[in-house]
């Protein structure tokens, strides 16, 4: 046994073999023996166990360390968002969220043309898409409007030429004329009028109509009509009228385009609604779209097999989703709701203009949702407009940069309804833009 002594012992000894009694008395460890072996086992975990705790608190310790000095270095942002956006000099930006899948759209001031992004969206790492805009000044003069050898002079949003003497016009593109046609107004009579002449005192003093100014000296003068048209064209001063200036004996008349209709001052011109007044061209099966200058027949697109006709909304033409299957994904996924509508606009509107609105309407008994996301789903002139939301319920479409007629423009805009951010179904509607070839 002595030779036991200093050796860890072992607790379940192996015994092949059974032994006599004698030897195996021998063999065993003594009670003492055994409770001093424990007791060394227990100290030897105990001190394992202080080692293991002091290198956890090293550990942790560094980490803290280490993550104070990251903190310190680089600016904390709120969880899920971007840095805030700043409207371009000479421009706007609309949007306030810098949230992620947040859009900020930008448009510049008249007379101004955007280079950069139009529309930036913030992305999950924290920056944003797209390129930094700015609103760079158009230049009027850099098309060479001005023909014949004329100088061009740059202004605000517009430009003058200067041309030479032998050339006249807006751009120079007429050729003065040094000598009265062969054919002109004057050889009507109707344009040339005797002036009225008095005796006063020994000297003649003759006058003309309004209208007219004298042509000549007193004695063998003539009253030549005034053409208010092209003086007032030439000169800069007020419009005369909103389309075409037709010069009459002594004074002037406006004229609209057809389609349009003369207002009571003489001058504005507004547009004829053909189909209210039944003078449209649009047979049994098609709607009549009153557009500017004329009515036209639309019809609409088939209804699509996963949805149905509306059969409670008059005249809006509405297609509702049939039932989706349980196990269909897609069907979930596509429009509750389809609407078409159709809007007719004058050329040149000033911007930012609104142009439609979406809202949603909880049933009866049944919870709305609590939040909405409003979007473009396509457009051919995605640039010209913008979404954005204007209450918990409802969306707007922004008309943002101008439009130049006639043409003929198609925005899709969807609106997703979201309860407790589980997406559960949306809408999508279908605008037709007519854009007239005037400004009225």
């Amino acid at each position: 046994m002595a030779g036991a002594r200093g050796r860890l012992p072992l607790l379940l000894p192996p015994l092949p073999l059974p032994l006599p009694a004698a030897q195996a008395a021998q063999s065993c460890l003594s009670r003492p023996q055994l409770l001093a072996a424990i007791q060394q086992m227990q100290q030897l975990l105990k001190g394992q166990e202080t080692r293991f705790s002091e290198g956890l608190r090293a550990v942790r310790s560094r980490l803290s360390t280490i993550h104070a000095s990251l903190a310190k270095a680089a600016p904390q942002l709120p969880a899920g968002s971007c840095p805030a956006l700043q409207a371009p000099a000479y421009g706007r930006k609309f949007g306030t969220k810098y949230l992620v899948d947040r859009k900020v759209h930008f448009a510049c001031d008249p007379g101004f043309q955007l280079l950069g992004s139009s529309t930036r969206m913030c992305q999950a790492n924290g920056s944003w898409t797209g390129e930094e805009p700015r609103c760079a000044e158009i230049s009027e003069c850099s098309s060479s409007p001005c023909q014949n050898g004329g100088t061009c002079l740059e202004g605000l949003n517009n430009f003058k030429c200067l041309c030479p003497l032998q050339w006249t016009g807006t751009t120079c593109q007429y050729q003065a004329q040094t000598a009265p046609p062969a054919w002109s107004m004057l050889d009507d009579p109707a344009f040339r009028w005797q002036p009225r002449c008095a005796q006063i005192a020994q000297t003649q003093q003759c006058s003309c109509d309004p209208g007219f100014h004298m042509s000549g000296l007193t004695s063998n003068g003539i009253c030549q009509d005034l053409n208010e048209c092209k003086v007032y064209h030439q000169e800069g001063g007020p419009r005369l009228c909103a389309h075409v200036c037709v010069n009459i004996p002594g004074s002037f008349c406006c004229s609209c385009p057809a389609g349009y209709v003369l207002l009571g001052d003489g001058k504005s011109c507004e547009d004829i609604d053909e189909c209210s007044l039944s003078q449209d061209n649009c047979t049994n099966g098609s709607t009549c779209i009153n557009t500017g200058g004329g009515g036209i027949p639309m019809r609409h697109p088939a209804v699509s097999p996963s949805h149905r006709q509306c059969l409670l909304c008059q005249n809006l033409p509405l297609w509702e989703r049939n039932p989706c299957p349980m196990e269909s994904r897609s069907c979930h996924q596509a429009p509750k709701t389809i609407s078409f509508h159709y809007l007719s606009l004058p050329s040149k509107l000033q911007t930012p203009a609104p142009l439609f609105r979406m809202a949603t309407a909880a049933a009866p008994g049944r919870p709305g949702p609590d939040s909405l996301r409003f979007g473009m789903a396509g457009s051919n002139n995605r640039g010209h407009f913008m979404v954005q939301r204007l209450d918990r319920h409802t969306g707007e479409l922004l008309l943002v940069q101008s439009l130049q007629g006639p043409r003929t423009i198609h925005v899709d805009v969807d609106m997703a309804e979201y309860l407790d951010r589980v997406f559960q179904t949306k809408h999508l509607s279908k605008i037709t833009l007519f854009v007239s070839a005037y400004e009225f």
